[in-house]
């Protein structure tokens, strides 16, 4: 088969981006070191502004119909909108369209047909970890889509998060360890769901999501709010605090305190874990070994952070305890972000 990029390289038609900012970097970057040419860049109604995007001025969507025609459609942001999901939609039944994958962290691990070729063992094997033929179909439409752009490949895989409560059987008496708590979010979606627990240990490492971490969770009971980043090792690193869901670990003037898994939870009776840290999930569950094979908790792993993260973690966590059984899901995002490991 023909991955997008090879794809891209081959085409005659004009290649315009759909989207501004950090995504359309990103994808941009990586087309022109390809050699991919991109002839103009469009935007919603909304953010055009009579503005500019690295040299291309900023078009709307039927400004670039008539300037350019038939084009491809490169969707370079992300969202789970509901009504910006359904304009993507729309465009695509006007426009051929594709959202390239490009990993949050990790430029260089490109999912590309030679990536797939060198990780096929590894994501056989963690195939062959999962427990249920959905989490199989969703394994195997997430390796699709991040080769070919397509975005039926998510679509036909989406399922609504209190399905995954389900999965989880999560109860109203979890000990649950929200780890990467930004400003409490998903505390509160706990909450919806289960509607009460016994303890709550929240991590969050940016300073000012920290904060508003504190602030809204002033009123729950039980709830230790701690300002540091989970890691394999406890001590310090770098650290840029971008107050947004994509802090950067490793990078950056400021410095944060790092803690281990086992260190912040194994004097606890902790039940469940989610785990949403910008990359580090692999390092954060080589620093809870002790307390996921002796307590063995129940967990929510993001796994669209970087590439190998498909088949690492699945492979990891069972090294650690056998006796898991590993479920994934996706649920309504693009790109294939909000796709989880879930763990029983």
């Amino acid at each position: 088969m023909t991955d997008l990029w090879t794809y891209l390289k081959n085409t005659d038609k004009k290649i315009l981006l759909y989207g501004t900012g950090n995504g359309a970097d990103k994808i941009l970057d990586e087309l022109l070191l390809r050699g991919i040419t991109v002839s103009g860049v469009y935007a919603s109604n909304d953010f055009v502004r009579n503005r500019t995007f690295r040299g291309f001025k900023v078009l709307s969507f039927d400004n670039a119909r008539q300037m350019y025609g038939d084009f491809i459609s490169l969707v370079c942001f992300g969202t789970q909108l509901p009504s910006v999901i359904g304009n993507i939609k729309q465009i695509a039944k006007i426009s051929e369209l594709y959202a390239p994958d490009v990993p949050v962290v990790d430029r260089d691990s490109i999912f590309d047909i030679d990536y797939a070729r060198k990780n096929k063992e590894k994501l056989v094997a963690a195939y062959n970890l999962l427990a249920d033929n959905m989490s199989k179909k969703v394994f195997e439409n997430i390796v699709m889509y991040k080769l070919t752009g397509k975005l039926d490949y998510l679509f036909s895989i989406e399922t609504p998060k209190e399905e995954t409560y389900r999965l989880l059987n999560i109860g109203n008496n979890e000990v649950y360890a929200d780890l990467g708590a930004y400003t409490g979010d998903t505390i509160a979606e706990l909450l919806e769901y289960a509607g009460n627990y016994k303890g709550i240990i929240a991590a969050e490492p940016d300073l000012k999501n920290y904060k508003k971490l504190c602030l809204n969770t002033e009123n729950l009971k039980n709830i230790a709010c701690h300002n540091v980043c989970i890691s394999k090792e406890s001590g310090e690193m770098q650290f840029a605090m971008n107050s947004g869901r994509n802090s950067v670990v490793g990078k950056g003037n400021a410095t944060v305190k790092t803690v281990n898994i086992d260190t912040l939870l194994c004097d606890t009776d902790v039940t469940f874990i989610k785990m949403d840290i910008e990359g580090q999930e692999k390092n954060a569950l080589l620093g809870g070994e002790k307390v996921l094979s002796e307590k063995r908790p129940k967990l929510n792993i993001a796994a669209y952070h970087r590439n190998e993260d498909l088949f690492e973690l699945p492979i990891l966590i069972n090294e650690i305890n056998p006796n898991y059984k590993i479920y994934m899901r996706h649920h309504p995002y693009i790109p294939a972000w909000d796709t989880n490991f879930y763990i029983v």
